[in-house]
């Protein structure tokens, strides 16, 4: 069997409580991705989705378990891994082209300037901003912003982007045509991507593979969701695919219902669960045929 590239195992994360004690936030965490999946977690607030990015991000540390990379364990913040938050976070006396190049030049430190500038404008073009470089980020749009902020993080080319909620604050318009972007510069270039969303149609359009989180505290996986659409779909033909709405629906009530009630699923009699291997469920409609998983483009 193959190594799978990103590797969770065994995840848990608490907190002195002010009462005394500890308060879990999360518990005994297992799943693994491959190279070139684009994974979203979906759960609701206080389940802990921020807290595993930032332990794959190296900006916290698992009470309990370990995070392996490519075959290495996690030893705080890289420039393998890049992260987009819910703001754009630019320096905002530097240009365009300065915000780029700075990442650009803190990874590859002996390129020369016009290399490290070349570089940079590549990913700038990427993300459909050639001809801003020189702009400051008080002159962009936030949509421009949040594309400056994915072009720093592309032109690392990092092992793994991280993106927590990314779109969050931008107008509907804008945030359809950044997810265009998105899925379109992910699946050309085959970066691996693990994104936090709460927007179900979001996940349903951008995501392989969508994490379900149980409500917290204690929270787990419930279950893994291999989304059965197409890897070519367009936004225009996804809801008239014959699983759209199965998938939609299954998550939606993961969301209202089940998140709630899994425990008492659990304590169910004859109920056998597994936490390091979460069920994979794909749903479909009946007699509709899945998709096969899109194959991960070698990077």
């Amino acid at each position: 069997m193959a190594q799978s590239y990103i590797s969770i195992e065994g995840i848990s994360r608490r907190f002195p409580a002010p009462e005394g004690g500890k308060a879990t936030v999360f518990e005994d965490l297992w799943f693994s991705m491959n190279q070139g999946e684009f994974v979203c977690v979906i759960g609701h607030s206080g389940c802990g989705k921020t807290t595993v990015l930032n332990i794959l991000a190296g900006l916290d540390e698992p009470t309990d378990g370990a995070v392996i990379i490519d075959g290495r364990g996690i030893e705080g913040p890289s420039l393998d891994r890049a992260v987009i938050f819910q703001s754009h976070g630019l320096l905002p006396w530097r240009s365009v082209m300065g915000n780029v190049a700075y990442a650009v030049s803190s990874k590859w430190r002996s390129w020369s300037r016009p290399k490290v500038e070349e570089h940079a404008a590549r990913f700038i073009a990427l993300v459909g901003l050639g001809g801003a470089e020189t702009k400051r980020p008080a002159e962009l749009s936030g949509g421009m912003r949040q594309r400056v902020g994915i072009a720093r993080a592309l032109s690392i080319e990092p092992k793994i982007m991280l993106m927590d909620e990314p779109f969050s604050a931008l107008d509907a318009l804008t945030r359809g045509t950044l997810q265009d972007e998105v899925r379109r510069i992910c699946r050309d270039t085959g970066q691996t991507v693990f994104m936090i969303t709460h927007d179900v149609d979001e996940a349903i359009y951008l995501a392989d593979k969508i994490v379900l989180m149980t409500n917290g505290p204690d929270a787990r996986i419930a279950e893994i969701v291999a989304n059965p659409l197409p890897a070519d779909r367009a936004r225009n033909d996804v809801h008239k695919h014959p699983s759209y709405y199965p998938l939609r629906n299954h998550i939606i009530d993961f969301l209202v219902t089940r998140s709630k009630a899994f425990q008492s699923e659990l304590d169910a009699p004859g109920k056998v669960w597994n936490r390091r291997a979460p069920p994979v469920v794909v749903p479909v409609s009946p007699g509709a045929i899945a998709s096969p998983p899109p194959v991960a483009k070698a990077v």
